[in-house]
């Protein structure tokens, strides 16, 4: 990109080839949106962003000195330099062209939204992150249902720091990512849902890449992410997008945001929603559809995260959160069912015998 500085870039500026400067989950948001796919509205704070951060405060040096004094895997020396490095960050002030572009960016979340201070997700985006050889899943700061300007530049700072977590130290430090890349945010509306989850394009248990499986719960997707509640399971036929297998769980539990700095509160769910399917046959099956086609773009299984508008009409109502690499199967090698039969014929006579003698 030519001329000025980028200290922000709108969601719909940005794809893979803006990973540099927005990180790997921003860059597949973006992605999403070029495929048309229902993402909601947002901004990333940079890379450059960052850097002008450090720079400012005169901050490059101190973290070089700090980072010089870890010891991998040693928790104490990753907890004591995760303190330090939080610390300086939360003491020092992000310069005034970047906190500018902030609420530019979030002032014009506002207008679409035709909200004052829209409710919106910041989270880290690492510029390794997201990518098949990398996941930082879970590594790094989210902060959810931030509202007001002071709160979101606030977020925009914890998650700079998080990216100095003793876990992510640790990640970084033993995966080899050099712990001098920067660092992006990614600011992006909340979508008001009535249930929400993630999707795998292969089975999360046996790897079977014939199937597309849905999780998902009441309200945000905290409780799924968290373990809160045991979700709802749809297993979808991947070719012919039949429902092939349903398993609807007590829902006890939701989140449920309170105040302007994000908090959640957990909360019963009304008791005549608690066995009752999160997601209707067809948003299922346009979620499968949705993902089907994003693997087929990619080339990869994906582990995505949804989410079902509570005031919006299908499929209008579903909305794309993040797109990542699935990274636990997908590394394993791919066997052939008949790898041990020496004669694929004589494996496909056995099979077919099998078939008619469980009938």
């Amino acid at each position: 990109m030519m001329g000025e500085v980028p200290f922000t870039l709108d969601f719909s500026r940005v794809g893979l080839t803006e990973r540099a400067l927005v990180g790997g989950k921003v860059a597949s948001l973006g992605e999403l949106l070029r495929h048309g796919c229902r993402v909601p509205p947002g901004f990333a704070v940079t890379s450059f962003g960052y850097r002008r951060f450090l720079e400012a405060n005169g901050l490059e040096d101190r973290l070089r000195q700090v980072l010089a004094s870890v010891v991998p895997n040693d928790l104490e020396s990753l907890e004591r330099a995760s303190q330090q490095i939080t610390g300086m960050f939360l003491e020092s002030r992000i310069p005034r062209e970047v906190q500018g572009a902030i609420e530019r960016g979030y002032e014009e979340l506002s207008v679409r939204a035709q909200l004052p201070d829209p409710p919106v997700a910041v989270r880290s985006s690492a510029l390794a992150e997201d990518s098949e050889q990398a996941s930082f899943a879970g590594q790094q700061e989210t902060y959810l249902w931030v509202r007001g300007t002071e709160n979101v530049l606030d977020s925009v700072r914890r998650c700079w720091a998080s990216a100095f977590t003793p876990r992510a130290l640790s990640y970084r430090l033993t995966q080899g990512v050099s712990l001098d890349d920067g660092v992006a945010v990614g600011v992006q509306q909340m979508v008001h849902p009535r249930a929400a989850g993630v999707l795998f394009t292969l089975s999360p248990r046996t790897g079977d890449r014939s199937l597309i499986v849905v999780e998902g719960s009441w309200g945000p997707g905290v409780a799924v992410v968290s373990g809160e509640v045991t979700p709802d399971e749809f297993t979808v036929n991947k070719v012919t997008l039949e429902i092939v297998h349903r398993k609807i769980s007590p829902k006890t539990a939701q989140f449920v945001p309170t105040g302007s700095e994000g908090l959640l509160v957990k909360v019963p769910v009304p008791e005549d929603l608690q066995t009752k399917p999160c997601l209707s046959d067809e948003e299922v099956v346009e979620l499968a559809r949705l993902a089907r086609h994003l693997e087929q773009v990619y080339g990869f299984p994906l582990d995505i995260e949804w989410a079902v508008a509570e005031n919006e009409a299908f499929p209008h109502n579903l909305y794309l959160l993040q797109s990542r690499p699935e990274t636990v199967w997908s590394r394993r090698p791919r066997t052939s069912i008949a790898a041990n039969f020496k004669d694929p014929l004589s494996y496909v006579v056995q099979t077919l015998a099998g078939k008619a003698l469980s009938r």
